[in-house]
């Protein structure tokens, strides 16, 4: 399984569009699932690491199951999302993302030029498996989409799908006859 999370919490956002995009690109693997939880998770505590609260057991259920993470994330305030920082805090005592491969695409006005290298440096510090060459920054993302949400632009839909083809290959041979089955 792929999971992927969204830094967005505004429905419709360009991030969740980007990810509506990718299940359509991977549409022959079966398993792209994208975390709907990040919003309604609780405030990270330490206090509660050890018996954390059930919708963290299962973020990180899905998130040691998954056979890599791709993190579409706008820039606010020139960080990362709280939300999705948030997220990440509740997996950082575990080893679920320990040499995981990791894609981010950073999708806001400016590309994410603030949050980019941020949420890579998190994502190193918890051992993940950063895809540096396969991540993306999409600068003014909402000129990408028609109203209805569908991706117009075509050099743009050439990236993602090199960005999911580099995680795929990452993934191997092995990993990938698991997407299948």
């Amino acid at each position: 399984m792929i999971l992927a999370l969204c830094g967005s919490n505004r429905a419709g956002s360009t991030n969740h569009l980007l990810l509506a995009a990718a299940a359509r690109l991977l549409a022959d693997v079966d398993e792209f699932r994208v975390y709907d939880g990040v919003a309604t998770l609780p405030h990270f505590s330490p206090d509660d690491d050890d018996a954390p609260p059930a919708s963290v057991v299962a973020l990180r259920a899905l998130v040691g199951q998954a056979a890599a993470v791709l993190i579409s994330t706008p820039e606010y305030a020139h960080g990362i999302p709280g939300s999705l920082k948030n997220a990440l805090d509740w997996l950082v005592s575990t080893t679920v993302l320990d040499q995981k491969p990791v894609v981010v695409w950073s999708a806001s006005p400016t590309g994410g030029e603030f949050v980019h290298p941020a949420l890579i440096e998190v994502l190193r510090t918890m051992s993940g498996n950063v895809l540096v060459g396969a991540s993306l920054q999409i600068a003014g993302p909402r000129r990408l989409f028609d109203l209805h949400g569908h991706l117009t632009d075509a050099a743009t839909e050439a990236q993602l799908a090199d960005s999911l083809e580099a995680l795929r290959r990452t993934l191997g041979v092995a990993e990938r006859a698991d997407l299948h089955s």
